[in-house]
C-alpha cells in the first residue's frame, strides 16, 4: 500500500467548498477522498480557535493538527491531517524554533526531556544574526511538525515577498527553517518538508521570470541571487548558487521531489494570480514545494501538480511513497505502514493492535477542551434525562396541589398580567393584602409575603411586575384625529406623504388647483389636573382650533390666536403658505424631469474591446500615483501565457480605457493614458 503526502494552500480552510467537485459533499473526509490522499497539509487556513468546528477537527477516521495566529485574526495558519488507518505520529509540535510551549504547559518545546521533543531547534547562534526574535518567527501560525517513525515532517507557510517592512520578518524565518531542517538532518533524523515556500527556485520556476529580468535590466544570475532564492538554492540538491556557499550550508541537505521526476518540463506551476485572471492561460509561478531529505530520494514512486483542481490561488502537489522502503541498517524492505506508525502497531504490514486516543500527541486537535471526550449524537437521544431537571425546574407537575386550580391559571395569563399572581390557598387562612396600584414613577408596592406565595406564584411574580412597571408609564402621545385626517385630503389612498416617484414629476400647477381644500382640523391638547394629556373635542372648541384660510395673516389677529388657548404661534399658518403663494406660474414638464433622472441613473453601456469586440471589465487603479482610485476598461479574457497584452490571439488584447474618457458609445477604443 503506497503513502501519499499532498500539500495545499487552501486560501482558507472552507474556501474550496466553493467549486467543484467539493461542493457535492462539502466534508473534509470527502475532499481527502478525492485527493487520494493519507497526509493532507493545508496552508493559509486563515481562522482563530474560536473558528474551529466539529467537521473540520472531529473527521471521522482523521487526526489534526493546527497552528493558528497568536494575534492577527483570519491571516496564515497551517494544518495537518492524518489517515489513522494509515499512520499516526509519535510526536508533534507547533512552530520552527520551539520556544512555544506544549498545551497545557509552561515548559517550551526546547526545555522538554530529549525523549519528548522532536529535536534539531535552532541555536542562539544560529538565530542571532536575524533582527526577528524567536518568539515572533512562531507568533504567525506557520508551521506543524510532526514525527514519524521514518520521517519528520515539517508543514510551513513561508512569509510572502509583499514590501520591504516584511524584508527582516521573511529571511528570519527562512534561515530558522534551513536551520531547523540541517539540525534534524545532523542528529540523524530524515526530514519531508512541504507547503508554500513562496519562492520560485529558477527561471524556469516563474512565468514572470523573463518580465522581471527585462525590467529590472537584470541577468539569470541575479535573478537566482537574491537573499530568499539563494538561501533556498543552498538548501536543495542541484541548486544553482552563484559564487561561494553561505558558512554552515556548504553541503545540500534536501531533494526536490517534483522536479526530479519532471526535470526539464515547463510550465509546471502551482499558484496563479487571481486579480488578472492568470490561471487560463497559466500565467503563474512554482512556489509550493515537496521537498525530502536526499537519503530518501528512492523512497518515492510518484511525484506531481494538480492543476485541473479548483478552490483556490493554488493547486496541491503530492508526492507518493512506495509501500515498501529500505533502510541502511537492513538488507530487505521494511513496509512504509511499520515505519509511519508507533513502534508494535504495524509489524511486516499486518496491524496487530487498533487505534487508540493513548498514540494521539497532545497537539492534537480533537484533545482540545472544545472538542475533547465530546458525547456523539446518537448518545444524547438514547440517555434518558435525569431527574434534576424536572427538580430545577421548581416543582414538578405531580407535586402540584389539587386545589390550586392550574387550568385557571395557565388559561388566563391577562388576569395573572392586570392583578398580579395568583395566591395560594394556603394564603387564604390569613388576611391577603390586595397588589397596589403603580405608581406615578413607575415603581410598584410590594406584595404579599414570598412565604405565602405559592411555586406558580414565585415564577410569574417576575413577569407580573415586569408588566405592572412597562403599563404604568404614560404613554407617548400618538397623533390626534385631527392630524391624522390631513394625510387624507392629500392622497385618494388617504396615507400621508408621496406614494410613488410619479408624485415627484406632477406638475405644480396641479398641486394649486388641490389648494383650495379646506385646511384640517387642529385639535390641541392640554394637560389635566393629575398631567394627563387630554384632547380637545371639536365641538367644545371649534372657534380656537379652525383656523379658515380665507382670514389674513395680520398682525393684530396672530397675537389673540396665540393667547387664546394653548394652541401655539407654530401652529398657525404663515404668511408665505397663503393661497396665493401655492400658485407658481413655473411649471416642471414631467417628460423633462422623467429624462434628466433616466440619464442620471442608466447605466452606461460598456465597452467593446477591440481584439475581440466583447465586453470589457471595469477595474479600480491600486498602484500608487496620480491615478490610483481611478477606474478604467479593459478586455474581460484572461492573460496570456506571455503575461502581457497580445494582439490577434484569443488571449486578452491591448484594449485599456478610462472610464472617466468613455462617452457611453458602442465600440471601444485603445489608449487612455498610463497606470
Amino acid at each position: 500500500m503506497v503513502l501519499r503526502i499532498t500539500s495545499w494552500n487552501v486560501n482558507g480552510i472552507r474556501n474550496p467548498f466553493g467549486y467543484q467537485p467539493w461542493r457535492d459533499k462539502r466534508t473534509y473526509d470527502g475532499m481527502f477522498e478525492i485527493l487520494e490522499a493519507d497526509i493532507v497539509v493545508m496552508q493559509e487556513t486563515k481562522i482563530q480557535r474560536k473558528d474551529l468546528r466539529d467537521d473540520m477537527v472531529l473527521v471521522p477516521g482523521w487526526d489534526c493538527y493546527f497552528s493558528l495566529p497568536k494575534h492577527k485574526k483570519g491571516y496564515s495558519g497551517v494544518a495537518i491531517y492524518t489517515k489513522q488507518s494509515v499512520c499516526a505520529p509519535i510526536r508533534a509540535e507547533e512552530g520552527i524554533t520551539g520556544r512555544l510551549q506544549p498545551p497545557n504547559a509552561s515548559i517550551p518545546y526546547i526545555d522538554l526531556p530529549e525523549d519528548q521533543q522532536i529535536g534539531g531547534y535552532p541555536t542562539e547562534d544560529q538565530l542571532g544574526w536575524s533582527a526577528v526574535d524567536a518568539a515572533v518567527v512562531d507568533s504567525e501560525g506557520r508551521c506543524v511538525i510532526l514525527e514519524f517513525p521514518a520521517l519528520v515532517l515539517i508543514g510551513v507557510y513561508c512569509p510572502a515577498n509583499r514590501d520591504e517592512t516584511r524584508d527582516d520578518f521573511r529571511l528570519g524565518f527562512l534561515n530558522a527553517l534551513d536551520a531547523r531542517v540541517r539540525n534534524l538532518t545532523a542528529i540523524g533524523k530524515r526530514v519531508f518538508l512541504t507547503g508554500d515556500l513562496n519562492i520560485s527556485r529558477e527561471e524556469i520556476d516563474a512565468a514572470h521570470a523573463e518580465e522581471q529580468l527585462k525590467k529590472h535590466e537584470i541577468d539569470g544570475e541575479s535573478f537566482v541571487c537574491t537573499p530568499a532564492r539563494r538561501l533556498f538554492n543552498q538548501l536543495l540538491e542541484g541548486g544553482k548558487v552563484i559564487g561561494d556557499r553561505d558558512e554552515g550550508r556548504e553541503h545540500p541537505v534536501l531533494w526536490d521531489i517534483c522536479r526530479g521526476f519532471h526535470p526539464g518540463r515547463k510550465g509546471m506551476y502551482t499558484c496563479w494570480e487571481q486579480k488578472i485572471n492568470a490561471r487560463p492561460g497559466n500565467y503563474g509561478a512554482r512556489i509550493d514545494y515537496v521537498l525530502c531529505s536526499i537519503e530518501m530520494k528512492d523512497w518515492f514512486c510518484d511525484s506531481n501538480i494538480q492543476e485541473g483542481l479548483m478552490g483556490s490561488d493554488h493547486c496541491p502537489v503530492y508526492a507518493t511513497i512506495r509501500d515498501a522502503v529500505s533502510l541502511p541498517d537492513c538488507e530487505e524492505e521494511i513496509p512504509i505502514l511499520d515505519l509511519m506508525n508507533p513502534p508494535g502497531t504495524f509489524v511486516s504490514g499486518k496491524r496487530l493492535r487498533e487505534y487508540s486516543m493513548k498514540d494521539i500527541p497532545a497537539l492534537s486537535g480533537k484533545l482540545i477542551q472544545e472538542f475533547d471526550r465530546r458525547r456523539s449524537i446518537r448518545d444524547m437521544f438514547t440517555k434518558k434525562p435525569s431527574s434534576v431537571t424536572a427538580k430545577g425546574a421548581g416543582m414538578a407537575p405531580d407535586s402540584i396541589p389539587a386545589s390550586i386550580d392550574t387550568s385557571s391559571t395557565v388559561a388566563s395569563p391577562l388576569k395573572q398580567l392586570e392583578f398580579g399572581p395568583v395566591q395560594s390557598p394556603t394564603s387564604s387562612q390569613q388576611p391577603s393584602k390586595p397588589a397596589s396600584p403603580a405608581k406615578p414613577n413607575g415603581s410598584q408596592v410590594s406584595l404579599s409575603d414570598s412565604a405565602t406565595t405559592s411555586p406558580i406564584a414565585k415564577g410569574n411574580l417576575k413577569r407580573s411586575s415586569a408588566n405592572h412597571t412597562s403599563s404604568s408609564r404614560p404613554l407617548k402621545r400618538g397623533k390626534s384625529n385631527g392630524t391624522s385626517a390631513a394625510p387624507a385630503a392629500n392622497g385618494a389612498g388617504g396615507k400621508g406623504g408621496q406614494q410613488s416617484l410619479k408624485g415627484f414629476f406632477a406638475p405644480k400647477a396641479a398641486i394649486a388647483s388641490n389648494s383650495s381644500l379646506p385646511a384640517p382640523e387642529i385639535l390641541p391638547t392640554k394637560k389635566t389636573k393629575s398631567g394627563s394629556l387630554e384632547e380637545l373635542s371639536p365641538e367644545r372648541d371649534t372657534a380656537r382650533t379652525l383656523v379658515p384660510i380665507e382670514l389674513p395673516a395680520t398682525p393684530e389677529r396672530a397675537p389673540l390666536a396665540a393667547t387664546d388657548g394653548p394652541c401655539s404661534p407654530v401652529d398657525l399658518p404663515k404668511p408665505s403658505e397663503s393661497p396665493s403663494a401655492l400658485t407658481s406660474p413655473t411649471v416642471h414638464d414631467p417628460i423633462v424631469s422623467k429624462e434628466s433622472w433616466s440619464k442620471l441613473f442608466t447605466k452606461r453601456a460598456t465597452p467593446l474591446c477591440e481584439g475581440h469586440s466583447e465586453p470589457c471589465i471595469s477595474l479600480l487603479t491600486k498602484k500608487a500615483g496620480v491615478n490610483c482610485g481611478r477606474s478604467f476598461w479593459m478586455c474581460a479574457r484572461p492573460l496570456g501565457p506571455s503575461g502581457g497584452k497580445e494582439r490577434g490571439t484569443q488571449w486578452r488584447c491591448q484594449t485599456f480605457i478610462w472610464c472617466s474618457d468613455w462617452n457611453g458609445g458602442n465600440t471601444g477604443g485603445g489608449g487612455g493614458g498610463g497606470r
